[in-house]
């Protein structure tokens, strides 16, 4: 099905207008300080709806209300994880790398255990985020290809190329920018959707309800205690409350506090005061924001007569959202909500972007004898150039994952989950034990993703616990490599060469 001619002229119109004021917002960027960290001038409130939108992206806009149609509100269970996560992170990995004049978060570990170190974790973290942001980007052709016909292929080379213009253009500003505004679109497009629902179920929220517990089943069940009789059966059931609340907190460490695409934001923040405000903002308004999600998929529930998705003719509980866009949207809502699809993942895609070429730049370039000495003007164009291998590069991973038939949310998180624990590990180590070593360290991280490894291979444990355990299985391991070699401090620890 295409768009209808003012449907897409609203999308027209958005793509246009938020490139163009993405670059305009941006200013002047003079150095790679200014392209990467905002000149460190950014405000507390723009980088908290900024961190709400770049983790938001397409995932949560149609597989989190997929998630409530099939099951119930389980999922909510992780999202309070999420917020003792980020008031975790704001109390004690801000005020260490606030004590330091730090570019990245592997910077931090390069100041504590060594040059190696930063680039290794920095490493990990390029590739984790390449392959995470290539489902991200392909869940936003979801909708576009059933909606507009385009293929594959096309919709993500059209999401793409307008995100990274921007991006390229203004740097770590035209992102913070249009990360706000890409957030108010892409709820006001849902909100638009929720209301239209309500307003034709002729009962109403009454009907939502009915239908959510009708047949004995109960979509409103927010806590999960399995039955199961084994530990492995426990850690393999999804969505369970200590799953939720350990693991989504653990999860949250490692994304707020290790991954370059949130931490870069927060290093951009004017002091440290501001960066904590902003987590603390983005922890209120992301849990309310998948209660919405989360109901919203309720009342597509209740919309489509509690049809299953078989009785819809769908294969995945990703499509449910977009065919309501498709074939019961009104025109120009429709164009609206399309916008919404197309916000929500340019948000995150231009932080994917901007945060692999600052910590490519900045983590490995910088660090190289090729890297070192530039002036502003030749900093400044290799930082671009990063900037346009990385979106290039998103774009073409994206294309890996068009024959998933998985949630698209879950694969995305068990991707993230795989290398999470061992860096989060690595950052425990340089937090908490101040005996710990460079090799040590080393020792711990790469236990740690082996262990992950093993994990993912041979058992069915439920991703909320991955990072947890790469965290238990690297910081163990650190702290016995220490006790092996005596517990004492190296002389090149805390030196970055």
């Amino acid at each position: 099905m295409g768009l209808r001619p003012l449907d897409l002229a609203i999308v027209a119109v958005y793509l246009l207008g938020v490139t163009l004021a993405g670059i305009l917002l941006s200013g002047r960027q003079g150095t790679s300080r200014d392209y990467f960290l905002g000149g460190k001038g950014l405000s507390w409130w723009s980088v908290g709806f900024s961190i709400v939108a770049s983790e938001t992206s397409t995932l949560t806009f149609i597989s989190i209300p997929g998630l409530a149609y099939k099951g119930n509100l389980h999922f909510l269970q992780l999202a309070a994880g999420y917020f003792l996560g980020r008031l975790i992170v704001s109390l004690v990995f801000l005020p260490a790398y606030f004590r330091g004049d730090l570019e990245t978060a592997y910077d931090f570990l390069g100041r504590r255990f060594g040059l190696p170190l930063r680039r290794l974790t920095s490493a990990i973290f390029i590739l984790t985020r390449v392959l995470a942001s290539g489902v991200r980007l392909f869940a936003t052709a979801i909708p576009v290809h059933l909606i507009t016909g385009l293929s594959y292929p096309a919709s993500i080379l059209l999401i793409g190329a307008f995100t990274l213009l921007y991006t390229y253009l203004g740097g770590l500003k035209a992102v913070v920018a249009m990360d706000v505004v890409q957030l108010f679109i892409y709820l006001a497009g849902a909100g638009a959707s929720m209301a239209l629902i309500l307003h034709q179920l002729p009962g109403g929220w009454g009907d939502v309800a009915a239908f959510a517990r009708a047949g004995g089943q109960d979509k409103f069940a927010l806590v999960h205690m399995p039955s199961a009789t084994t530990v492995m059966g426990f850690l393999a059931a999804p969505y369970t409350l200590l799953g939720g609340l350990i693991g989504g907190t653990f999860l949250t460490m490692a994304s707020h506090g290790t991954d370059q695409m949130l931490v870069q934001r927060l290093l951009g923040c004017r002091s440290l005061r501001d960066s904590q405000k902003a987590l603390i903002l983005d922890a209120g308004v992301i849990v309310l924001q998948f209660a919405f999600f989360l109901l919203l998929g309720l009342c597509l529930f209740a919309y489509h007569g509690g049809a299953s998705l078989a009785q819809l003719g769908l294969s995945s509980s990703d499509e449910v959202f977009p065919r309501f866009i498709v074939e019961r949207l009104p025109t120009g809502l429709a164009g609206l909500v399309i916008a919404g699809v197309l916000a929500s993942a340019m948000g995150t895609l231009s932080s994917s972007i901007s945060s692999l070429a600052s910590s490519t730049y900045l983590d490995l370039f910088g660090t190289s004898a090729l890297g070192k000495g530039l002036s502003e003007a030749a900093g400044m164009r290799w930082s671009r150039f990063f900037t346009l291998f990385w979106g290039t590069v998103l774009v073409g991973g994206a294309l890996l994952f068009t024959d998933t038939k998985n949630p698209v949310v879950e694969l995305g998180l068990k991707i993230a989950s795989f290398t999470y624990g061992g860096l989060l590990g690595t950052f425990f180590l340089g937090l908490f034990f101040p005996l710990a070593r460079p090799a040590d360290a080393m020792a711990g991280l790469l236990a740690g993703l082996a262990a992950m490894g093993s994990v993912l291979a041979w058992t069915p444990i439920d991703f909320t616990w991955h990072t947890l355990i790469g965290c238990l299985a690297t910081v163990l391991t650190g702290l016995l490599a220490g006790l092996v070699r005596g517990g004492q401090s190296s002389p090149g620890a805390g030196k970055e060469a």
